[in-house]
């Protein structure tokens, strides 16, 4: 089976860089894509997990994905997260986010409510067809409470606008039959399972540690798709203590951490997150070098 990936293959969720006041970092926005893509990115996701989305205005949202769409002037694609727990306010997210030029929305599975599974479709029906901006549906129910099913997933795919799923729910088993039964396509969502989701048909990543090892990243999928599999291992077992390391507690928080050891503007977190603590920032240099990280 041969899988087209329609955002690339390289994604990564950036952060959303913020100054001491907790304002956002423009600069640091512009700066933060650029690093992605000169690292091999084919995309960039905004306003997902990792860029605080839930502490951004809407203005602000839109905001971000215009400057970083400014930044890559092309080079990448701009894929915006876009919903919440409630469908209506999603739906006006997801217009206006095709709006600001958006090439993809990023959607969640609504989060808190627990719907059952006809509510699910339903929400991700009504923001497929509130624009004609594709969409890739987001299962994570580590984080919303409720997952995506494979019967429901199958179902969505028929749906013209519904183009691919991030796969974050940790069951490689059930990723395989969706693969098999419909097809979509399929990107890794947790860095450590980026290799075993290829090896069942994953095309691509969305990934997080893709801001400190980007090139690795693109090297694991370069590898993996010119059939050299070996290779494809090594990189996996080095980058191990990388994927470990940047989720020893939430993700977003360590990555700007990372961040800042290599230069690169991350800044701080907007509560309910919190900075890293000094001996989290040492354990994480500790990771990141074992990883082949060059970090101060």
């Amino acid at each position: 089976m041969s899988i087209t990936p329609p955002f690339g293959r390289l994604l990564t969720a950036m952060v959303t860089p913020f100054k001491d006041d907790l304002s956002i970092d423009w600069s640091g926005v512009e700066k933060l894509a650029s690093h992605l893509v000169s690292t091999g990115h084919d995309g960039i996701v905004v306003n997902g997990t990792t860029g605080e989305a839930p502490t951004t205005s809407d203005d602000e949202k839109i905001e971000i994905i215009k400057v970083v769409r400014s930044a890559v002037s092309g080079r990448a694609k701009v894929i915006a997260g876009a919903g919440n727990n409630e469908t209506s306010h999603s739906v006006e997210q997801a217009e206006m986010a095709a709006k600001a030029g958006a090439d993809g929305l990023l959607v969640v599975t609504p989060y808190y409510n627990k719907p059952p599974q006809a509510g699910i479709e339903a929400h991700f029906r009504a923001m497929a067809d509130a624009t004609n901006v594709p969409v890739m549906l987001y299962d994570i129910p580590g984080r919303t409470g409720a997952q995506i099913e494979p019967d429901t997933i199958v179902k969505l795919a028929e749906h013209p606008n519904i183009v691919a799923l991030k796969d974050a729910k940790g069951d490689v088993a059930s990723t395989s039959w969706v693969i098999k039964r419909c097809g979509i396509p399929v990107y890794s969502g947790d860095d450590i399972l980026n290799l075993p989701l290829l090896s069942v048909g994953a095309v691509g990543f969305v990934s997080v540690c893709g801001h400190t090892v980007g090139a690795d990243l693109r090297a694991m999928l370069d590898t993996w798709f010119a059939g050299n599999n070996a290779k494809a291992l090594e990189i996996h077992q080095k980058l191990l203590p990388v994927y470990t390391g940047t989720f020893r507690t939430q993700g977003a928080i360590l990555t700007k951490a990372a961040l800042s050891m290599m230069g690169l503007p991350g800044g701080k977190v907007r509560l309910p997150l919190v900075d890293a603590t000094p001996s989290q920032v040492s354990q994480l240099r500790e990771d990141l070098r074992a990883g082949g990280v060059n970090v101060n």
